[in-house]
């Protein structure tokens, strides 16, 4: 039984390393056959032994929107950079700001945005974020000239580190317009 159960972590492991994309508990489960299949549950109690496992470790097991993946911890940041000198895209205030209004407020239009930045949003920002897999249109308010409705998806929260917009830290009402 033991062999059976180390097994499983070995070959769960072994998938979401290689993966390169987060994986749920029942695409794990698809890579088992016969009558020792795990079931979802028992996918889901390894992932948790998983976890456990890395504790103190540089590299952690997380739960994201769309599954399971392991991602370096904060603090080996410095040290990763270090091997790809390379620059993560900047991104300006007003793309930030525009992503920030879209994560807080949806579903909101272009006009929505512009009325609480007070500024205009020009289509690259827009485009900038559709990119890079942050936002995508919703839908098509029922309101004259039929205007997109901007909202997140699970790239973003993939990339954020969280499993749901719940997760956002809560707006401080000082802040709000």
């Amino acid at each position: 039984m033991e062999n059976k159960a180390q097994n499983i972590l070995h070959v769960l492991e072994t998938a979401l390393l290689c993966a390169g994309r987060p994986l749920t508990a029942a695409d794990l489960a698809q890579m088992f056959s016969g009558n020792n299949k795990p079931t979802t549950d028992e996918i889901k109690k390894h992932l948790s032994t998983l976890q456990l496992n890395r504790q103190g470790r540089g590299v952690e097991l997380v739960r994201v929107a769309s599954g399971w993946q392991f991602q370096s911890k904060a603090a080996m940041q410095p040290y990763l950079e270090r091997l790809n000198p390379e620059r993560p895209p900047r991104y300006s205030r007003a793309v930030l700001e525009t992503l920030a209004v879209i994560a807080w407020r949806q579903p909101v239009t272009r006009g929505d945005i512009e009325d609480i930045r007070g500024v205009s949003v020009s289509s690259q920002i827009i485009r900038t974020l559709e990119d890079r897999g942050w936002i995508h249109t919703l839908g098509y308010r029922d309101s004259p000239g039929r205007p997109a409705l901007l909202g997140t998806t699970r790239q973003f929260l993939d990339d954020m580190g969280l499993k749901a917009l719940d997760e956002l830290p809560e707006i401080d009402s000082s802040e709000q317009n």
